[in-house]
């Protein structure tokens, strides 16, 4: 038996195929499937194009669970044209089983360690915290949207690094390293105009141009600022970690020793962000197990295995059919590593 597991996010679709003893044998990859920021149809066809690609050569039939961890998965549970759009690309790659939706923070959790129980924090574009009970998600914070909250977010951080380059040019400062970066990613170029007011109107509109969510690309610009030692830089990434920890601290009671898995670009990365965050979330739970999550498709099929394994285990259709125990760390070993 085969399982599939795929990772829906707004940015691309990643999917893995794996036999349920850990062996991977096939992947695929297509452009974002989240159908809240995608309109279901497209984001169907490219869950399609990445099911196909990982399928290819394999026979859909041998599959018999699989998990999809959807951002924006509540979309396809309560849009019914939605769901209707991902089951028609599921069924036109030919497979026949039933699909489970998950929410991408559970994929994220899972991506890091194979503990039941946990809590998961996510910051990327966003941020979210989640709390994790037998591989369900439990009591979850923040993940409200870049207008509302997304605290310690690339947004956030983005957000802010114009911020404080219109708090200097208000002030009339010689701009920062920070300041500097924003007017030349922004602008073009860091030459003020004679008016500076005139600099300033320039920046905000030139901001307004684009999707508020498009500030999140200006994040790494306040890691470059940190890393030179720009105070307002530093102050920024302070901030967002101490954002990010109070945000875990709402899910996860003061003498929690499960692990907390740390998701998304700005956390999984080579951050300073990144840093800050762990040292903080080791100060604060020193019991606790720290892990960062990996391939978050291989995590998905590693759901679908555990989820097999149980199915068949309970009410096997034959002996050819059946699944034998699976240890789930080894099995999370094989597929992730």
């Amino acid at each position: 038996m085969l399982v599939v597991g795929a990772d829906v996010g707004g940015t691309s679709v990643r999917v893995v195929v794996a036999s349920t003893s850990g062996q991977r044998l096939g992947a695929g990859r297509a452009a974002g499937g989240n159908p809240t920021t995608h309109d279901p149809r497209e984001a169907a066809g490219h869950l399609a194009a990445a099911l196909g690609e990982a399928l290819r050569g394999g026979d859909p039939a041998r599959v018999g669970a699989a998990v999809l961890g959807v951002a924006g998965y509540a979309r396809l549970a309560a849009d019914p044209a939605a769901r209707a759009a991902f089951d028609d690309a599921w069924r036109g790659v030919g497979l026949t089983c039933r699909y489970t939706l998950a929410s991408d923070a559970l994929v994220a959790f899972a991506a890091g360690t194979a503990e039941p129980h946990g809590t998961v924090l996510i910051a990327g574009t966003g941020s979210i915290a989640a709390a994790v009970r037998d591989r369900q998600l439990g009591r979850i914070a923040d993940g409200h949207g870049w207008l509302l909250g997304d605290d310690g977010s690339g947004f956030w951080l983005g957000r802010g690094a114009v911020r404080v380059a219109l708090s200097d040019l208000d002030h009339a400062r010689q701009p920062g390293p920070l300041s500097r970066a924003v007017l030349r990613a922004l602008l073009g170029s860091d030459d003020i105009a004679p008016r500076i007011r005139d600099t300033a109107a320039a920046l905000v509109q030139r901001v307004r141009a684009d999707p508020p969510v498009a500030l999140a690309a200006l994040a790494p610009l306040v890691f470059e600022a940190y890393r030179l030692g720009d105070p307002a830089a530093v102050a920024l990434v302070e901030g967002a970690a101490t954002a990010l920890v109070t945000t875990v601290g709402i899910v996860r009671t003061p003498d929690d020793a499960s692990p907390v898995v740390l998701a998304g670009g700005l956390l999984t990365a080579d951050t300073p962000l990144a840093a800050e965050v762990a040292t903080r979330i080791a100060k604060t739970w020193p019991d606790a197990p720290r892990g960062t999550a990996g391939d978050g498709a291989a995590a998905a099929a590693w759901l679908a295995a555990l989820d097999l394994a149980a199915r068949r285990a309970a009410d096997p259709v034959d002996t050819a059919d059946a699944v034998g125990p699976v240890d789930p760390a080894e099995l999370h070993r094989a597929l992730l590593g």
